[in-house]
């Protein structure tokens, strides 16, 4: 599902940003950002693989763990989560249980196994966010492929 709406674009470019920093940082080059239903930035999150190299340190887990622990469901609801790259099953799953009500994102699960390959640190699951979500009781909207080549231009060299 696509969307022409500027604003997207906009946040979803944000949270390149915010996945630019985490490489320059010596992260996976992943970031996240949740935006409130007024538009205002309330939290950004890079991947967190290292140093401990937690697998499961994903940008859009992490956030969304951090925004569970910080706003009520019912908020949230009307929160957007702005992604460099579709959540995988563990982070939709995390998207789904904070209760998050939009996820934007920029590349395929798919477009961004081409990319990083068969590589140890980023065994990608080629699997819909959508696929995820559809199993839940309750609705999450998925916007996205948005931005793809600029999402996978993040990728360029990390995986090599």
């Amino acid at each position: 599902m696509t969307t022409d709406n500027p604003d997207h674009e906009h946040y979803l470019r944000l949270a390149f940003a915010v996945a630019r920093q985490a490489r320059n940082d010596g992260q996976h080059p992943f970031g996240a950002i949740l935006v409130g239903p007024d538009g205002t930035v309330l939290m950004e999150q890079g991947n967190g693989f290292m140093p401990e190299r937690d697998m499961t340190g994903h940008a859009e887990r992490v956030l969304m763990t951090r925004a569970s622990k910080t706003y009520e469901p019912a908020f949230l609801g009307n929160c957007t989560m702005y992604t460099s790259a579709e959540p995988c099953a563990m982070c939709a799953g995390a998207a789904y249980w904070a209760g998050v009500g939009r996820v934007v994102y920029g590349c395929t699960e798919h477009d961004l196994l081409t990319r990083t390959g068969n590589h140890p640190e980023n065994p990608t699951l080629d699997l819909p966010c959508e696929t995820v979500f559809a199993a839940g009781q309750r609705k999450v909207e998925v916007i996205g492929p948005l931005l793809s080549d600029e999402a996978l231009a993040l990728h360029d060299g990390a995986w090599d």
